[in-house]
């Protein structure tokens, strides 16, 4: 490894989670920046180019500050705090606000872990309509699912809806076995899943009897008017242009609705042209919708997701 004998020294107290592994994410920056990272008693030393010392020593000092705010790290977060550190952003991804959606049944704590993650939810908070574009992994659904949950738990709404489009059964969901809820339930399944995680199975079903939270298809929509809600349609871009239209304009008073979907993974027959993407361009400058798109370096599963949506993508 050729470098330049500059060094940066950081004031090191108390941070060992940074040193955890023996020392496994000093080595993965010491990997990305191509400088040397060592710990002399109370300090790291950075030792290599100056304008690499400079990213590794930003990089370090970000992850000592999430540390300080008690969050713990992982492989993908030193990657993404690196990644950003290289393109200029991390000083953005460090003022950007930080504030926790909400506390799970099981007492964690729901908050932004990425960059674009965090315009996302400052939108959220400032719009009533939220258009959310990104590959699969970003988390899209999971915080919208969660910001749906907190407004309801503040009693800022008074129930919560959530849709998909059932592509695969051409929505003529008749035509399956079983009733209602066992044909709704396969489609369904990620929804409940970011449910349970979010507010517990027994705490969602006393919701759900009561008619407080309701999962349904998209075309149960149809005919209503979605008052004193938190509106989340998932997979939108499997929805046509008229089954948009007709979503969008279920939303009634007091009511805040969020629209994700994968612009890559669309299932609709083709040469039909999605609602997702063409509601994103017809509504992107109208005061109070806000139209978000995440990239793939918001992808915050298994590292390897990302590098497969890369390699599909390239």
């Amino acid at each position: 490894m050729e470098m330049d004998n500059e060094r940066i020294d950081i004031p090191l107290s108390n941070q060992a989670d940074l040193c955890v592994g023996n020392g496994k994410y000093l080595r993965l920056l010491e990997s990305v920046f191509k400088v040397r990272i060592e710990i002399d008693g109370d300090r790291i030393v950075i030792i290599g180019n100056a304008a690499a010392n400079v990213c590794a020593a930003s990089s370090i000092s970000a992850l000592i500050s999430l540390l300080d705010r008690g969050e713990t790290l992982d492989v993908a977060t030193v990657e993404y705090i690196a990644a950003l550190s290289n393109e200029g952003r991390l000083s953005a991804f460090l003022s950007s606000a930080d504030i926790p959606i909400l506390q799970t049944h099981k007492g964690k704590s729901i908050r932004s872990k990425t960059l674009g993650q965090r315009v996302y939810l400052d939108a959220a908070s400032k719009s009533d309509i939220i258009l959310c574009i990104g590959p699969a992994g970003t988390g899209k659904t999971y915080l919208g699912v969660a910001l749906a949950v907190a407004a309801f738990k503040k009693r800022e709404v008074s129930r919560i809806i959530l849709a998909r489009p059932a592509v695969e059964a051409g929505e003529r969901l008749g035509f399956l076995p079983g009733d209602i809820k066992e044909k709704v339930d396969p489609y369904m399944r990620p929804i409940y899943d970011a449910l349970f995680d979010l507010l517990g199975e027994e705490a969602f079903l006393r919701y759900s009897e009561k008619g407080l939270i309701e999962v349904s298809p998209l075309a149960f929509m149809r005919g209503r008017t979605l008052d004193d809600a938190y509106v989340l349609l998932d997979e939108a871009q499997n929805t046509t242009v008229e089954q948009m239209k007709m979503f969008l304009t279920r939303i009634g008073l007091n009511a805040r609705a969020i629209v994700c979907g994968d612009i890559t993974q669309v299932d609709l027959p083709k040469g039909v042209q999605n609602g997702l993407s063409d509601a994103a361009a017809r509504l992107f400058d109208i005061p109070g919708i806000s139209v978000i798109t995440l990239a793939d370096s918001d992808i915050v599963r298994n590292p390897l997701v990302q590098k497969i949506i890369k390699a599909y993508n390239d």
